[in-house]
């Protein structure tokens, strides 16, 4: 089999395989000073620029007769190690990419932030050490841990995760509710940010259970030095009522909190929206015409997994129970850009600023948000995963794409998917676009095949001596169902043709 041809999926699914350590072995162990680690993680975050660009011109795995990388490889003591000199002999074919310079400084509700890179209120940004350590990894923001006059009791365990075959984090579910610090404590972890990070921007998340406590809590964060108040109109799983996304879905709770908020503040609103909810642009208009500046969106969707086969109890497990909660993680990201789109392509909001989040890991999945209309992204699943380290390749990877496309800032991607999303009865339905296949990169696995006639139209077949796949023009409908499910990329678009000129 050619490495060359197949280099992207060997790359990927080794890439897939490290098991991304702190202070990983392998890089200590490079008698060469090889930035293993971070080479591994760029082409895994999408960053494959930046990882090829790593690659010493002559590369030194050449001469390594002893990988004492190899050696050192923790996922050795599972299985086999990471194949790092193979992976770096495929990466070293690639040419070399020069990046011109773009700026990813932007503006947002009238703040100029460094890079649209924030995180987004949770425990990632839950007291002053944590949020320091991102501020000085390039993190341009924090929308703070949700702040409120009360410390709320915590359950034990209060996460869970959603895996699929050798996935083991597809989705996340958390029961946990707002900070667990006190109200002072918070206040002081602004001072002491907005002190010693003047240039980043603090977003401070509240939430009251009384229009007296919006209007308070509002005016505390102002005066400890927040750049922008974040209304946590959303959360999914607040233990008492009348707080969180039963405030989102109620469009008069929205307009009198968000009306008590502007009462105690002169700083940016925004209103984070609940995606449990049919059309969230009803909430946001109210947000908006009561006085708020901005949206952020989407908050967690309300869930239930992982239902136990021998207890009958679902995720995460606390004394036999559990309770509905929110999800997040990759898994929720379509369900984020439908709604921003909805309300980016409503009347009333389609000038005004988003802050848009769910299920964000990667530049490439910032850009997606961006394009659809939203100058800032905010990020935590990822985070808990990977750690803050994610943000270089979260700014390398965006430089990379602006400069290879010409453009000169991040700002002027902002809305350009929107005129490319229609209604679904003005899409063009008088056509077929037909696969295309490549004989040469297909491996005859049959995945097409089984996909077509199990759960597609039968359009093809798969020849008894190659193994590679048939295609009946007469019964393909052009659905690309194979495309999706060849692991190889073998089959891509091909040529469209009329309806009535269908081949025969």
């Amino acid at each position: 089999m050619n490495d060359l041809l197949y280099k992207e999926t060997s790359l990927l699914e080794e890439a897939s395989g490290c098991l991304l350590c702190n202070e990983a072995p392998c890089t200590k162990a490079c008698p060469y000073d090889l930035e293993i680690d971070k080479i591994i993680r760029c082409f895994r975050f999408d960053n494959k620029a930046g990882a090829i660009n790593r690659l010493k011109d002559s590369l030194p795995c050449k001469e390594c007769k002893d990988t004492p990388c190899l050696s050192a490889c923790l996922k050795g003591k599972i299985n086999t190690p990471v194949p790092i000199p193979d992976m770096f002999a495929k990466l070293s074919t690639y040419e070399k990419e020069g990046c011109l310079e773009v700026k990813l400084s932007i503006d947002f509700c009238g703040i100029p932030c460094e890079n649209p890179f924030f995180l987004s209120s949770s425990v990632v940004g839950s007291n002053y050490e944590m949020v320091a350590k991102a501020f000085d990894m390039g993190w341009a923001g924090v929308a703070f841990k949700t702040i409120g006059t009360f410390v709320p009791e915590e359950v034990s365990p209060r996460f869970d995760a959603l895996k699929k075959e050798a996935l083991p984090f597809v989705g996340f579910k958390n029961i946990e509710q707002i900070s667990d610090h006190t109200l002072e404590e918070n206040l002081s972890f602004i001072r002491d940010l907005k002190r010693d990070y003047p240039t980043k921007v603090f977003v401070a998340s509240i939430m009251g259970q009384t229009e007296e406590e919006w209007t308070y809590l509002a005016k505390v964060v102002t005066e400890a030095g927040a750049d922008i108040i974040e209304c946590n109109f959303s959360c999914p799983h607040m233990a008492a009522n009348g707080l969180g996304s039963d405030v989102g879905q109620n469009p008069e709770l929205v307009t009198a909190f968000t009306k008590a908020v502007r009462k105690g503040t002169h700083l940016p609103i925004l209103a984070k929206m609940t995606p449990n909810i049919g059309n969230m642009e009803v909430p946001a208009l109210a947000a908006i015409q009561a006085g708020a500046d901005g949206i952020a969106a989407i908050n967690t969707i309300k869930s239930i997994m992982n239902v136990d086969t021998d207890t009958f109890v679902s995720g995460p497990f606390v004394k036999g129970k559990t309770s509905v909660g929110g999800y997040s993680g990759k898994a929720v990201k379509p369900i984020a850009l439908r709604f921003i789109h909805a309300m980016k392509t409503q009347e009333g909001l389609t000038q005004v600023p988003i802050s848009g989040m769910g299920g964000i890991e990667t530049w490439r999945d910032a850009f997606e948000f961006m394009a659809l209309g939203c100058e800032n992204i905010q990020v935590t699943t990822s985070v808990m995963q990977y750690g803050y380290r994610i943000i270089d390749d979260m700014i390398e990877g965006m430089k990379y794409y602006l400069s290879s496309h010409g453009y000169k800032g991040i700002n002027e991607i902002v809305g350009k998917a929107l005129a490319h999303t229609i209604p679904a009865d003005e899409l063009e339905r008088d056509s077929i676009c037909y696969p295309k296949f490549d004989r040469n990169q297909c491996v005859g696995c049959g995945r097409c095949y089984v996909s077509c006639y199990d759960g597609g139209h039968q359009a093809l077949k798969q020849d008894d001596i190659t193994r590679k796949p048939i295609m009946d023009g007469k019964k393909c409908v052009g659905c690309h169902l194979c495309a999706l499910v060849c692991p190889v990329g073998a089959i891509t678009q091909g040529t469209r043709v009329k309806k009535a000129s269908r081949p025969s």
